[in-house]
Protein backbone atom coordinates (compact mmCIF):
# COMPACT_ATOMS: atom_id res chain seq x y z
CA UNK A 1 0.00 0.00 0.00
CA UNK A 2 1.46 3.35 -0.98
CA UNK A 3 1.54 6.40 1.29
CA UNK A 4 -1.23 8.20 -0.58
CA UNK A 5 -3.60 5.25 -0.21
CA UNK A 6 -2.64 4.89 3.44
CA UNK A 7 -3.38 8.59 4.09
CA UNK A 8 -6.76 8.35 2.34
CA UNK A 9 -7.74 5.26 4.31
CA UNK A 10 -6.59 6.86 7.56
CA UNK A 11 -8.80 9.91 6.87
CA UNK A 12 -11.76 7.64 6.09
CA UNK A 13 -11.13 5.73 9.30
CA UNK A 14 -11.24 8.99 11.27
CA UNK A 15 -14.70 9.73 9.86
CA UNK A 16 -15.91 6.21 10.65
CA UNK A 17 -14.57 6.40 14.22
CA UNK A 18 -16.27 9.76 14.73
CA UNK A 19 -19.58 8.22 13.68
CA UNK A 20 -19.12 5.08 15.79
CA UNK A 21 -21.20 6.14 18.77
CA UNK A 22 -24.99 6.20 19.19
CA UNK A 23 -25.04 9.76 20.54
CA UNK A 24 -22.97 11.08 17.63
CA UNK A 25 -25.16 9.22 15.13
CA UNK A 26 -28.22 10.78 16.74
CA UNK A 27 -26.68 14.25 16.56
CA UNK A 28 -25.82 13.80 12.88
CA UNK A 29 -29.38 12.63 12.14
CA UNK A 30 -30.77 15.73 13.87
CA UNK A 31 -28.34 18.06 12.11
CA UNK A 32 -29.42 16.57 8.78
CA UNK A 33 -32.80 18.21 9.45
CA UNK A 34 -31.48 21.66 10.45
CA UNK A 35 -28.75 23.43 12.39
CA UNK A 36 -28.89 23.28 16.16
CA UNK A 37 -27.47 25.21 19.09
CA UNK A 38 -25.36 23.27 21.60
CA UNK A 39 -28.05 23.92 24.21
CA UNK A 40 -30.69 22.31 21.97
CA UNK A 41 -28.48 19.29 21.29
CA UNK A 42 -27.81 18.92 25.02
CA UNK A 43 -31.56 18.89 25.76
CA UNK A 44 -32.24 16.38 22.98
CA UNK A 45 -29.47 13.99 24.00
CA UNK A 46 -30.15 14.29 27.73
CA UNK A 47 -26.56 14.43 28.96
CA UNK A 48 -24.42 17.25 30.32
CA UNK A 49 -23.04 19.98 28.08
CA UNK A 50 -19.41 18.88 28.47
CA UNK A 51 -20.23 15.40 27.16
CA UNK A 52 -22.12 16.86 24.19
CA UNK A 53 -19.22 19.22 23.51
CA UNK A 54 -16.79 16.29 23.40
CA UNK A 55 -18.99 14.46 20.91
CA UNK A 56 -19.35 17.59 18.77
CA UNK A 57 -15.61 18.17 18.88
CA UNK A 58 -14.95 14.69 17.50
CA UNK A 59 -17.48 15.27 14.71
CA UNK A 60 -15.97 18.66 13.91
CA UNK A 61 -12.39 17.32 13.83
CA UNK A 62 -13.49 14.61 11.41
CA UNK A 63 -15.02 17.26 9.12
CA UNK A 64 -18.59 16.04 9.59
CA UNK A 65 -20.05 19.14 11.24
CA UNK A 66 -19.35 22.85 11.07
CA UNK A 67 -19.79 25.55 13.68
CA UNK A 68 -21.15 29.07 13.57
CA UNK A 69 -20.59 31.27 16.62
CA UNK A 70 -23.32 33.86 17.14
CA UNK A 71 -22.77 35.93 20.22
CA UNK A 72 -22.60 33.53 23.14
CA UNK A 73 -24.30 30.69 21.25
CA UNK A 74 -22.62 28.09 19.07
CA UNK A 75 -24.66 26.52 16.28
CA UNK A 76 -23.75 23.28 14.55
CA UNK A 77 -24.67 22.23 11.04
CA UNK A 78 -23.95 19.19 8.95
CA UNK A 79 -20.90 19.88 6.80
CA UNK A 80 -20.90 16.39 5.25
CA UNK A 81 -24.54 15.79 4.25
CA UNK A 82 -23.56 12.76 2.17
CA UNK A 83 -23.15 10.87 5.45
CA UNK A 84 -26.95 10.58 5.52
CA UNK A 85 -26.70 8.47 2.34
CA UNK A 86 -24.39 6.14 4.23
CA UNK A 87 -27.05 5.74 6.93
CA UNK A 88 -29.66 4.88 4.30
CA UNK A 89 -27.34 2.31 2.77
CA UNK A 90 -26.60 0.83 6.18
CA UNK A 91 -30.33 0.53 6.93
CA UNK A 92 -30.87 -1.39 3.69
CA UNK A 93 -28.09 -3.81 4.64
CA UNK A 94 -29.56 -4.32 8.12
CA UNK A 95 -33.04 -4.95 6.71
CA UNK A 96 -31.64 -7.41 4.17
CA UNK A 97 -29.77 -9.29 6.89
CA UNK A 98 -32.92 -9.45 9.01
CA UNK A 99 -34.92 -10.90 6.10
CA UNK A 100 -32.21 -13.48 5.44
CA UNK A 101 -32.17 -14.46 9.10
CA UNK A 102 -35.97 -14.81 9.16
CA UNK A 103 -35.85 -17.00 6.03
CA UNK A 104 -33.21 -19.25 7.57
CA UNK A 105 -35.01 -19.42 10.91
CA UNK A 106 -38.44 -20.07 9.39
Amino acid sequence: MDSRTRARLKAQTQVMKALAHPTRLFVVEQLAKHELCVCEITRMVGVDTSTVSKHLSLLKNAGIVDIDKRGTNIYYSLKMPCVVNFFSCMQLVLESRAREYMTLAG
